[in-house]
């Protein structure tokens, strides 16, 4: 079976932001053009993006794709090399077997750049499988086997933590359709050629329902998912909530974490698309203040303080997950207008700013909706709110994929200068992704211009060391770089870098034995051009 595809490269610029009126309030301010990273003729739905942890410039983007004639479903493939300039990709997905795909796709990039993907497949291939891409997504292994339940659409994460125990594992977590419906889990060490044997996590009373995961600042492994009713519709009334320690060889569970009213049903105002409130996560992992908050965000209605009509909100733990916050209401509009927010995703930026985007219908008539970010910079006390999309659309269900279907998933990211949005929108007549990249100078008031060129350095690995260790940098410009290493009086030991260098994550070695070097503090200074940055690190006998 072959399908026609349609290549397009985009030129994307840094859009800016004019303010709109909205008596009464503050009024959100409304982002400027937008565009289809990937136009084509195949429906594109449950959009996801995700960042490589060792280039900037590298984004990687997967959806459901759909065609009816012949009827079709698969895993779009899209890709910029070059920071957002331009988009290549496919809307399939070519790992083997083809003809076996069935979409709900799980994306990330782990520490060696390599591109991972699961997906649920067709019968005979019932259960989960994943493809790797040594070459960013242009070719796919063949699928490898993760678990061959029945289940639902897995989560996907990878920890970039240079200094985790697990530095380079990637994990998936899913919902396996069999009683008690509970969250299972798997990881690979080797970038998906392999898999863990799947894992049972929680043991709920009725059953659990969507699934997300997060790797905390230390290589702390997070999973959270609704406990619903166990008759249908299937109510979401709570958030359960694990964390690992060890890489996911245990779990601390929590199935009740805290309740929640979540909108599972349908949209009647919108053709009666089919909606959830199911939650996802994200774990502050820069070194700012609420460095290992954690974040979930839901839809909710009807359960304070969520209004009577469709809101997002957010709970946060600043243990752990011991404990929670009260719920926190995202969405800035007057409460019980009339107006609906749903399908939120959530992103913490380097910054440690919440970034939560959601469709939201405020500025247009209920049939419609567009497309809102909420932005807080001191954990979720206070937000600003901006409109991303510049048109509006009408919601309508994809036919063939049972009640409702449009997809339930939307998503961003972000790098050193841009956050990164990314949506599904039918108004060119077929489900599409759009995209708004916002730069972070354009947003919050948070200047970028000063730091957009410093260079960041990271701490070394291990620290303290014996005989090396690795001191990683991240340019987001090129130039000329020093690395050097000093002792505690001041003396030059050591010049691991001294060189011109493109943008990008680099990492430098240093051997205690080849300088001569006893034990101690040393520090070590890395300079682009005349920007410099130090750090302390301690070598033991």
């Amino acid at each position: 079976m072959k399908i026609r595809f349609f290549l397009l490269f985009i030129l994307a610029g840094v859009i800016s932001i004019q303010a709109q009126d909205i008596p009464g309030r503050e009024s959100p301010l409304k982002i400027g053009a937008n565009y289809r990273i990937y136009p084509s003729k195949v429906n594109q739905t449950e959009v996801f993006l995700v960042k490589s942890p060792i280039d900037q410039n590298v984004l990687f983007a997967a959806c459901n794709t759909l065609t009816f004639v012949p009827f079709f479903i698969s895993e779009g493939i899209y890709r910029t090399t070059d920071g957002g300039a331009s988009w290549q990709g496919n809307d399939t997905c070519t790992g083997d077997p083809i003809a076996f795909h069935r979409g709900d796709p799980g994306i990330t990039i782990d520490k060696n750049g390599t591109f991972l993907l699961t997906r649920l497949g067709q019968s005979p291939f019932v259960g989960l499988y994943s493809h790797y891409s040594l070459d960013q997504g242009r070719t796919w292994s063949a699928q490898k086997v993760v678990s061959t339940d029945d289940l639902e659409r897995a989560a996907l994460t990878t920890d970039a933590n240079h200094a985790s125990q697990h530095f380079g594992r990637s994990y998936a977590a899913w919902v396996k359709f069999a009683n008690p419906f509970p969250v299972m889990f798997a990881f690979t060490d080797n970038g998906a050629q392999t898999w863990s044997t799947p894992k049972q996590v929680n043991n709920p009373s009725s059953r659990s329902a969507g699934g997300d995961l997060a790797v905390g600042p230390n290589g702390e492994v997070y999973a959270c998912w609704a406990g619903v009713t166990d008759v249908s519709p299937f109510k979401e009334i709570m958030v359960g909530f694990a964390s690992s320690a060890n890489g996911g060889a245990d779990w601390h569970v929590t199935e009740n974490a805290f309740a929640v009213n979540g909108i599972t049903g349908v949209l009647a105002g919108k053709n009666n698309i089919r909606v959830n409130g199911l939650p996802v996560m994200a774990v502050d992992t820069t070194s700012g203040p609420r460095k290992g908050w954690i974040y979930i965000v839901s839809g909710q209605k009807d359960l304070a303080p969520a209004g009577n009509d469709p809101d997002i909100i957010l709970y946060r733990s600043t243990d752990g997950g011991v404990t929670w916050s009260a719920g926190i209401r995202v969405n800035q509009d007057p409460k019980n207008n009339g107006k609906t927010q749903y399908f939120p995703n959530i992103h913490i930026d380097k910054f440690g700013a919440v970034n939560v985007i959601f469709y939201d219908d405020r500025t247009t008539t209920n049939d419609s909706t567009g497309v809102f970010l909420a932005r807080s910079t001191d954990g979720g006390n206070t937000w600003k709110e901006y409109e991303l999309s510049d048109h509006h659309f009408r919601p309508a269900p994809i036919g063939g994929l049972g009640q409702g279907y449009q997809g339930d998933v939307i998503d961003l990211t972000s790098t050193d200068s841009t956050m990164w949005t990314v949506w599904m929108d039918n108004s060119s007549g077929t489900y599409q992704i759009w995209t708004a990249p916002v730069a972070f100078a354009n947003i919050n008031g948070i200047g970028e211009s000063a730091s957009a060129s410093r260079p960041a350095l990271m701490q070394n690995y291990p620290n303290p060391f014996m005989a090396s260790t690795t001191i990683g940098y991240r340019l987001s410009a090129p130039g000329f770089v020093s690395l050097k290493i000093f002792d505690v009086l001041g003396n030059e030991v050591a010049e691991p870098v001294r060189q011109t260098m493109a943008p990008g994550y680099h990492e430098a070695e240093f051997k205690r034995a080849d300088q001569h070097a006893g034990s101690g503090i040393y520090f070590y200074r890395l300079t682009l051009d005349d920007r410099v940055e130090t750090r302390r690190m301690i070598s033991l006998e």
